[in-house]
C-alpha cells in the first residue's frame, strides 16, 4: 500500500510495513531535499533509523503500514514517521558496542537539533528536526588593533 501527496512544502508517503520499504522512505527524503542539500546525509540516515524502528518494533511490521512525512524550508528539515503502535514505549537504550542494532534513537539524540516521540491513538510518531546553522567566522585579533 502506498500513497503520496504534496502540499504547502510537505511530502507524505504511506508505505507497507515491510523492511524493503525503508529504502523507499530514504528515497523520499533524498528526492525531496536533493543530494546537494547540506542536511541530506543526516536526514537520510535518521529517516532510515526511525523507519526501520517502525517496521521492526511496531505493529506496522506485522502487515501494517507506516507514514513518512517531510517538511523542508530554506533553513530546516522536519521528518516524522508514524507507525501503528507498539506494546512498549520506544526508548533511548545504551547498547553493547558489539550489538548490531539499538542505535537508532541514540543517533537521533546525537545528530538532530530536536526530536521527540508522541504516543496517541494507538500509534507512535517519532520526529526529528535538523537546522542549518550559520557558520561562525572568528577573526583573529591583530596586535595593536582594538
Amino acid at each position: 500500500m502506498e500513497s503520496s501527496e504534496y502540499g504547502d512544502g510537505e511530502w507524505a508517503l504511506r508505505l507497507a510495513g515491510a523492511p524493503d520499504q525503508v529504502a523507499r522512505a530514504r528515497r523520499l527524503i533524498s528526492m525531496t531535499l536533493g543530494r546537494d542539500h547540506p542536511l541530506h546525509d543526516d536526514c537520510v540516515l535518521l529517516t532510515s533509523e526511525i523507519a526501520t524502528n517502525a517496521v521492526v518494533h511496531s505493529r506496522s511490521g506485522d502487515g501494517g503500514v507506516f507514514t513518512v512525512t517531510v517538511v523542508c524550508s530554506a533553513r530546516s528539515v522536519r521528518v516524522c514517521v508514524q507507525d501503528e503502535g507498539s506494546p512498549q514505549v520506544p526508548c533511548v537504550c545504551h547498547t553493547d558496542p558489539d550489538a548490531t542494532g539499538g542505535r537508532g534513537l541514540p543517533l537521533l539524540e546525537a545528530l538532530s537539533h530536536r526530536w521527540g516521540l508522541v504516543r496517541e491513538g494507538g500509534s507512535n510518531r517519532v520526529w526529528f528536526e535538523l537546522v542549518l546553522e550559520p557558520a561562525v567566522v572568528r577573526t583573529p585579533r591583530l596586535a595593536g588593533v582594538r
